[in-house]
């Protein structure tokens, strides 16, 4: 953990926005293999009777100046019909490699990116065509998140991801202030915004989530009710609340904090993490009180919504296929993508190598993840949801307890109050406190290998 100023308990204070935990390991220690395993040999022996799906657009019409995705802006030169051959190239290799010597199910999709909806309506069927005709996935059967942005759900799209099976859309709208777009380089206006959901609505696809951000310079209490109440006028089924992070190499990152010196850093660091506490509270009661309930730190659903896929919507599940160059694929045993970047360059460079690419048989860039590690992920994963780990079910898949494997991390969770002490007998819940901070207790519970290797890890 990162530490600064010591806590009236006398612990060590940590900063609470480390790191969004979405995913362990993080792609940033991802290698490339030097062996290039073979994908048939990697999923002979894992199960295929419930796995994940996830397509990976790599294009946006714009990139906000928080964004650190793998996407790139626009695709000159029929780059989406390109990018979607090669994606066709990789299912029917990655279908190969599944084999048919027992039932192969996919249990859900996902189309992420990136914007998913800046294909054309045509191309978005070519999408739903992959996922169905190349890979068996049955998308009309199985939850199906999309998602979108305010300048790309059009009608034309949203009918065919209605028409395709779509359960979910998930758009970015960050903040309904105007002022606040603008200052987090969102190029957008409420209206722009408003028209969108109205469509959306109008589709009829079952869930809506919106993500909002809290943090954004300028931003106060009031502006930050302004969205929250501008988001619940649509009753969405699913609300994110995300602190805003500044990434390196993001649009912000390059606009700079403009101040000098490590005191002067310090102290509007402090002020920020402390705006981003305040406003998460505000958000999570406010929502509390409008009948959602609280997921995780970020996600909030509505009470009598209906529950779409995973607790936490992430692409982080053993039995996960991959499709993209910007998507993971999870095994057992290994972790492997494509390259990854945020330079906009770089990004441009692998998406071309990936669309000219001829042979997707092999993995080419990932981690494994021995025994050690998959108790890190399986705490992680759990213990990030307000549902909390049931220690039953730990001790079923390790025979061993949590607190046994990790006692020096649970202790200090602990200590700081971020356990819940009236969690009922087995199961390990976070307390309030320990789930607004989150973004500081999933970081802490990274592998010394895995910290390393993100250290190592050489940002383009």
């Amino acid at each position: 953990m990162t530490t600064s100023t010591a806590t009236a308990t006398g612990i060590p204070a940590v900063r609470p926005y480390e790191s969004y935990v979405y995913a362990y390991p993080h792609k940033t220690a991802y290698r490339p293999l030097p062996e290039r395993p073979v994908l048939r040999e990697l999923w002979a022996a894992e199960r295929k009777d419930a796995l994940s799906l996830y397509l990976h657009i790599p294009f946006c019409e714009v990139r906000c100046g928080f964004c650190n995705l793998f996407t790139r802006i626009g695709a000159p030169e029929e780059l989406t019909t390109r990018y979607l051959d090669a994606l066709d190239r990789q299912a029917v290799a990655v279908r190969d490699a599944l084999g048919d010597d027992e039932p192969v199910r996919f249990a859900a999709a996902a189309f992420g990116g990136g914007t998913p909806t800046f294909l054309t309506a045509g191309e978005l069927e070519r999408l739903c065509d992959v996922a169905e005709k190349r890979m068996g996935a049955d998308l009309r059967a199985v939850p199906l998140s999309v998602e979108t942005s305010p300048s790309t759900a059009t009608a034309d799209r949203l009918t065919v991801l209605a028409d395709r099976g779509t359960t979910r859309i998930s758009i970015g709208v960050q903040s309904f202030v105007d002022a606040e777009a603008k200052a987090a380089v969102r190029p957008q206006r409420r209206a722009e915004v408003e028209g969108a959901l109205g469509r959306i609505r109008e589709a009829r696809i079952p869930v809506l989530n919106i993500d909002l951000i809290y943090g954004i310079d300028g931003q106060t209490e009031h502006t930050w009710l302004t969205s929250l109440d501008a988001a619940l006028a649509w009753r969405p089924e699913e609300l994110y609340l995300y602190p805003l992070y500044v990434r390196p190499l993001t649009g912000l990152h390059r606009l700079g904090a403009g101040v000098t010196g490590p005191e002067a850093e310090a102290l509007e660091q402090a002020a920020w993490d402390e705006q981003r506490l305040r406003l998460y509270a505000v958000g999570r009661d406010h929502l509390l009180a409008h009948g959602y309930e609280q997921v995780s730190m970020r996600m909030f659903r509505r009470a009598d919504a209906p529950q779409e896929g995973p607790e936490d919507y992430a692409c982080q599940t053993d039995g996960m296929i991959g499709l993209g160059c910007g998507a993971r694929s999870y095994t057992s045993a290994l972790h492997y993508s494509f390259d990854y970047a945020v330079d906009m360059r770089e990004i441009r460079s692998i998406i071309d190598s990936f669309t000219s690419t001829q042979d997707f048989s092999r993995a080419e860039v990932g981690r494994y993840v021995d025994e050690e590690e998959a108790r890190r992920r399986h705490l992680l994963q759990s213990v990030l949801q307000a549902a909390g780990l049931p220690v039953a079910d730990y001790r079923a898949r390790f025979g061993t307890d949590p607190w046994a494997d990790f006692p020096a991390e649970l202790a200090e969770f602990a200590a700081r109050g971020w356990l819940d002490e009236g969690a009922p007998e087995g199961l390990l819940r976070l307390s309030p406190l320990g789930l607004a901070h989150s973004d500081a207790l999933g970081p802490a519970l990274f592998s010394p290998g895995v910290r390393a290797a993100m250290a190592a890890y050489e940002r383009k």
